[in-house]
């Protein structure tokens, strides 16, 4: 994409050395799925020692990238050094010292998600922590990325590359060289390669690229970027205000920004960057060419993802934890403030569509409403305080199975409530609101790290008091949130909506093909209290005889098959117990179930518009 004047000059400048560390990445084989590597250190140590990351920042798993390369070889001009793998993802390699020093290896590429690298006929994907290794006591060195195209690839001639990372000589699609400033640039800018969609705009005077892989032929181009823009340029103003981009304007942090979507039939999620993102949707969420009916709500989601990752870059990728201020690439990075840096901006990611333009109030408050229901109906919300669940996301948040909504909470969703009541509250004071409160830790951290002390600074510098009381129950307790009464002060109602039936029996299902399928039974519902257990298939239910001889409510005892849970109120009329009856390991189970009555389901409900619209249309 096209780069400031003052960012090619330095490119060219920096051309003229040789970087110290050189990727040369092909796509050696389509069908296997194989990247080749060639990695040229150009002033080895003697024990030179490489190492490819275990995790990539932004997603909080140990992920063992290792795994997928294979093949590794080392050569200093006809010399073989020896090579010895030190553990799981790290190699030393006895060097001559002086003499250049080069590694091939190759990388298995079949994540086709976000976070890894991902080859095929059609594209191709990569993160730098997947495919390049980490030379280690060169990390702050300059680094060079040399991407070459496919020569095998069905439509060769149409593939094309992008990337955030500033071109030092690459060809009109794409393919080339490019420089990073140390290896963190590096492994912090994705690459996508294919015969994607490719379109250019400006935000705030930014340049800005929008790329997608997957998109069907009725996709409507100039709407996306019409609303991206409008969210970018919305966002920006929100962080630097009306004079963002302009002449006499605050400096932006950015200079450039590549937007990565991948659509795929069935799928969702981002990964933040510096300098761009990479995405991945259901290609039914794009918008289509003629679509004339009320926004659809996968679009309106799309959009929120777009929103979320895109405030990541102030508030994440530069303002970012004080644990982060390094990353360690080989072990988990702990920090409790993830409920700040996803869960403040899962707050604002919906918000600011609002300000954009992009929904009315009427949209946003049913995406609150959802948010507010999946905590409430998150047992986990009881057991531990967000902050613990921020620290403990390596282990639960990341790795879920039935036991996840009963033992944890989310910091994105639960953060993004703990954000709604300080900006409430703060407005309720009537002393500032939480947009003050995010622009003063921006000024006085400078785009840097902060911690927990530096946000409960910022929020008694705004607000006039300590908030020191808040953030013990919020975020350090398992008290639950003030949200009525903040909600209600601005304008919004809760009404008790009848629960559905997996909320009401306190169940996650799954239903297809006529099954129901048990994925969750949540802490002290009527479905634990039953005997379900994850995994069972619920089958149907028994109902006893009722009545007697001359009885007109006489009624025999009845067995009905379930392919719904829908099916229920059906069969169950008003009766209160059944018998559940499930396959768990093969073995048919009779469970007596009470029927839970009186179970809800928050509703929003705008009771006073003007009090509605001063809190959702706020301007910076």
């Amino acid at each position: 994409m096209a780069t400031t004047s003052a960012s090619r000059r330095a490119a060219v400048a920096a051309a003229a050395a040789a970087p110290a560390v050189h990727y040369r990445v092909e796509c050696a084989d389509l069908h296997a799925r194989l990247f080749a590597v060639t990695l040229t250190i150009a002033a080895p140590a003697a024990q030179q020692r490489v190492a490819l990351p275990v995790w990539i920042p932004g997603s909080y798993l140990v992920r063992e990238f290792a795994k997928n390369l294979q093949g590794l070889r080392a050569t200093q001009g006809r010399r073989k050094p020896v090579l010895t793998q030190l553990d799981k993802c790290s190699w030393q390699i006895d060097c001559v010292p002086g003499q250049a020093l080069v590694l091939h290896y190759q990388v298995c590429a079949y994540d086709n998600s976000v976070r890894t690298a991902w080859l095929d006929a059609t594209r191709g994907f990569f993160n730098g922590t997947s495919v390049c290794l980490r030379v280690e006591g060169q990390t702050e060195a300059p680094h060079a990325l040399e991407i070459v195209p496919p020569a095998l690839a069905p439509d060769a001639a149409r593939w094309s590359c992008a990337t955030a990372l500033v071109p030092v000589k690459a060809d009109k699609h794409g393919f080339g060289s490019y420089r990073a400033a140390n290896y963190d640039e590096l492994a912090d800018s994705p690459v996508e390669m294919g015969a994607f969609w490719s379109a250019e705009f400006e935000a705030c005077g930014v340049p800005h690229r929008f790329v997608i892989a997957g998109a069907a032929a009725s996709f409507d181009g100039e709407r996306l970027i019409a609303d991206t823009k409008a969210i970018c340029e919305a966002e920006m103003r929100f962080w630097h205000g009306d004079k963002a981009g302009k002449r006499g304007g605050p400096k932006l942090p950015i200079d450039r920004y590549v937007f990565m979507l991948n659509a795929v039939d069935d799928g969702y999620g981002g990964l933040e960057h510096r300098h761009s993102t990479a995405l991945i949707c259901n290609r039914r969420d794009l918008p289509q060419r003629g679509e004339k009916k009320k926004q659809p709500e996968g679009y309106t989601t799309l959009l929120g993802l777009i929103s979320h990752e895109y405030f990541h870059t102030w508030n994440v990728k530069r303002m970012r934890p004080a644990e982060f201020a390094r990353y360690d690439y080989s072990q988990e990075n702990y920090t409790q403030l993830l409920w700040f840096f996803e869960g403040f901006t899962s707050y604002y990611d919906d918000l600011l569509l609002r300000r954009a333009g992009r929904i009315d109030d009427a949209a946003y408050l049913r995406l609150l409403n959802k948010t507010i229901n999946q905590v409430l109906q998150t047992p986990g919300r009881l057991v531990q305080p967000v902050a613990d669940a921020s620290f403990d996301a390596w282990v639960k948040y990341y790795r879920q199975d039935e036991q996840t909504p009963n033992s944890t909470v989310s910091y994105y969703t639960k953060g993004a409530l703990v954000a709604l009541c300080f900006d409430l509250t703060l407005r309720q004071e009537g002393k500032g609101t939480l947009d003050d409160v995010m622009r003063h830790l921006w000024t006085h951290s400078s785009g840097g790290p902060i911690s927990e002390a530096d946000i409960a600074a910022a929020l008694e510098a705004v607000g006039g008091r300590s908030y020191a009381p808040e953030l013990a129950r919020w975020v350090h307790s398992t008290d639950e949130l003030p949200l009525a009464a903040l909600l209600r002060a601005h304008g919004v109602a809760t009404l008790d909506d009848p629960s559905q039936p997996a909320q009401a029996l306190g169940l996650r299902v799954a239903e297809s093909g006529g099954s129901v399928q048990i994925k969750v039974v949540l802490r002290g519902g009527a479905a634990e209290k039953a005997g379900f257990s994850a995994n069972d298939e619920w089958l149907g239910i028994e109902l006893p005889a009722i009545g007697g001889r001359g009885k007109a409510t006489a009624q025999s005892a009845q067995a009905w098959r379930i392919t719904k849970l829908d099916d229920l109120a059906l069969y169950l009329g008003d009766a209160t117990k059944c018998t559940a009856l499930v396959a768990r390991d093969r073995r048919l189970l009779r469970l007596p179930l009470v029927l839970p009555t009186g179970s809800t389901t928050w509703r929003l409900f705008a009771h006073d518009a003007a009090k509605v619209a001063a809190w959702l249309a706020a301007k910076p």
